[in-house]
């Protein structure tokens, strides 16, 4: 651990739970490398992930964006292939984006599929179901209505989905930001999250959250003082 990470642990008060407003000031303030991090967000949640009817995944469209050009890849033909280029995607195609990305190619960050060229699509689950790219109806990427999908995701949406032990991790965007706005991203994603709540999820649902940036370190927040928000 370098000598910055260590001393920006040490601004942080680990007996106390920080507002929204002053984790993120936190964050920005500790931020330390010299390109612009990401600033993430941890929610650990009351469910159980590996009961299929308690795993919270979605998406939701940032008020604020994300702050970083996201390259769309699009399977789809005919009409459905105009209307993906029309709202701005960087790749559209079919059987030769298969061949390309078995062939080693992996220059994007999202992939959208319309619901008949699925079947093609899952030829590529071992490639993209571990980088987290496979198209998901529950994210809205296996969809008809591509248009909407590729104007929502170069807006800047962002996936959630739980991990190990019932945590997700989302990124609400950059530390260049002003704080207000990573607070409006923020609590955009608490609500989505807050309504992706599993009717089966007993107790406590919103556990515990923190945010940190990229190489930072992770500041606690009162969830208190952000649930109904």
């Amino acid at each position: 651990m370098n000598k910055k990470h260590t001393s920006a642990k040490e601004k942080i008060d680990k007996t106390k739970q920080y507002d929204l407003k002053e984790a993120v000031d936190l964050v920005k303030q500790l931020a330390h490398t010299k390109f612009d991090e990401t600033v993430d967000m941890a929610l650990n949640l009351g469910v159980d992930p590996k009961k299929s009817d308690q795993m919270v995944r979605g998406s939701v469209v940032l008020p604020n964006g994300l702050g970083k050009k996201i390259r769309v890849l699009v399977f789809a033909k005919g009409e459905k292939a105009l209307e993906a280029k029309n709202a701005g995607a960087d790749f559209i195609g079919a059987e030769d984006f298969v061949e390309k990305i078995n062939g080693g190619w992996l220059e994007f960050d999202k992939v959208v599929a319309t619901p008949d060229i699925m079947g093609l699509v899952g030829k590529l689950g071992k490639v993209l179901g571990p980088r987290g790219l496979m198209p998901n109806p529950k994210s809205g990427t296996v969809t008809f209505d591509v248009g909407k999908a590729v104007k929502d995701i170069t807006a800047g949406k962002a996936d959630y989905k739980t991990e190990k032990a019932g945590v997700i991790h989302v990124s609400i965007g950059k530390v260049s930001f002003e704080s207000e706005k990573l607070v409006e991203n923020a609590k955009a994603v608490i609500r989505a999250i807050e309504k992706a709540k599993p009717s089966t999820s007993k107790g406590k649902y919103l556990k515990k959250m923190s945010v940190s940036s990229t190489m930072g370190v992770g500041v606690p927040i009162n969830v208190a003082s952000v649930v109904n928000v």
